[in-house]
């Protein structure tokens, strides 16, 4: 049997304890699996004194993981320590500089700096893995990187965010405001005391950003993506695409134009008879649409301690199967010399249309310059329903729009326009609509 592969795991929280626990709890079937021991024997965190309920007593503690990374005797360097720059950076850079493999679950480090670590860990010829930094415990990395050879990708979306979505399914459920579901979902741990990053699109976008990269071969781009959050979606919202036959979804897309990639991260109505619609609650999903294969969807846990450590497993295992001498894949798919900068996608036709919801004075006139302001900007609408806003002292009504194939230049401007008339009486709504998937 080849000899032990040895493991320093950097950063104890619920993933880190739930990593090495398994690695303890199921030491005998990974030693089956890959032909070899996997052991721990090097930690790091902050705070040595905390009960993480495991016996971390026969690892060599560092209260510095990059002096882990460093010195350690370990062929294994795991960073669960979050963050882009700080101890995950520069134990990373570390790690691999010294010739050590490396596996993260760090989006946010991988969305900034992924490209300059994936050509150290080429040069050195070691591995960096990271399946559990998108999607949790779904393998869409693997998927993308070793099982889809010979595709070409036109598209890949999905559900990247657990909070996000556990908010809208509840919304919908229960019939209650973001507000309460939200304070819920930070109760239960869903959730962040300060849920900026996960509600308004941050954390999909760094996901979104890593399978771009894998799936059209370019530089990761996280700055360069349209961002919209769900803080703005209302009852009203989610009861309008209902009786339409959508169901708001918060997606991440990334997709291949003439023009250049385009990704985006935003409310999206879907079908409900749609497949990526049936997703409900914490679960993730990712689709990928390629000219071989069709679409593939993958969906599973994308959050929580024991689905992201199996992932981390996952990689770690992965390593302990490969044996001295053996070429390891790039870590992008590509080489990370050879990855294309990023060509962002001029603003373009959107094939599902929009969903705009408008709340105006209800007096004369004002419809007829709402439909002024959609003809001047060239908008075919498909339908239009108008409701009146009960209990109000001033006379309101709620107008819902639904438009054929359009850009979102001139929804934009129409919009724009409608607002500057000074006909609405609320801030307005517009929410993509996708036709497929």
């Amino acid at each position: 049997m080849a000899e032990a592969l040895r493991v320093g795991i950097a950063g104890l929280g619920t993933v880190g304890a739930s990593v090495a626990r398994v690695l303890r709890d199921k030491a005998a079937e990974l030693t089956r699996q890959c032909g070899r021991d996997v052991t721990v024997t090097a930690v790091s965190a902050r705070d040595r004194k905390r009960d993480r309920g495991i016996d971390l007593g026969s690892a060599t503690w560092f209260d510095d993981p990059v002096k882990m990374a460093q010195a350690a005797d370990i062929d294994v360097f795991v960073e669960l320590i979050g963050g882009d720059e700080g101890a995950a950076r520069s134990s990373v850079k570390a790690a691999l500089e010294a010739g050590r493999h490396v596996v993260t679950a760090n989006k946010a480090l991988l969305a900034k700096h992924g490209v300059a670590l994936a050509e150290i860990a080429e040069k050195k010829g070691v591995l960096l893995n990271y399946e559990a930094a998108v999607a949790g415990g779904i393998p869409v990395i693997k998927t993308m990187r070793e099982a889809m050879a010979g595709n070409s990708v036109t598209r890949v979306f999905g559900i990247l965010n657990g909070t996000c979505n556990y908010i809208l399914t509840r919304m919908e459920a229960e019939g209650v405001s973001f507000d309460v579901v939200l304070k819920d979902a930070q109760r239960l741990g869903y959730a962040e005391a300060d849920p900026t990053f996960d509600i308004e699109g941050h954390d999909t976008a760094h996901k979104l950003s890593i399978l771009t990269s894998l799936a059209f071969g370019t530089k990761i781009a996280a700055n360069d993506i349209y961002m919209e959050g769900i803080s703005n979606i209302t009852q009203a919202d989610i009861r309008a695409a209902g009786d339409l036959g959508y169901r708001i979804k918060l997606l991440g897309v990334a997709q291949r134009t003439e023009s250049g990639i385009e990704q985006r991260v935003h409310p999206t109505m879907v079908p409900t008879a749609s497949v990526i619609a049936q997703v409900h609650g914490v679960t993730n999903a990712v689709a990928i649409e390629t000219d071989i294969l069709g679409e593939l969807l993958l969906s599973g846990p994308g959050a929580g301690g024991n689905a992201t450590a199996s992932a981390v497993i996952g990689d770690i295992a992965d390593i302990a199967k490969s044996r001295p001498g053996f070429q390891h894949g790039p870590v992008f798919g590509r080489p990370a010399k050879e990855l294309k900068p990023y060509k962002k996608a001029q603003m373009r036709s959107h094939a599902g249309g929009y969903f705009i919801r408008l709340t105006v004075h209800d007096r004369i006139g004002v419809f007829a310059a709402i439909a002024k302001r959609m003809a001047d900007n060239d908008i075919s609408l498909e339908s239009i329903v108008q409701h009146a806003v009960g209990g109000e002292a001033e006379a309101q009504k709620t107008v819902i729009l639904v438009t054929h194939e359009t850009t979102e230049a001139a929804v934009r401007k129409a919009v724009d326009g409608i607002t500057k008339d000074g006909h609405l009486t609320d801030k307005p709504q517009v929410i993509r609509i996708e036709r497929a998937g």
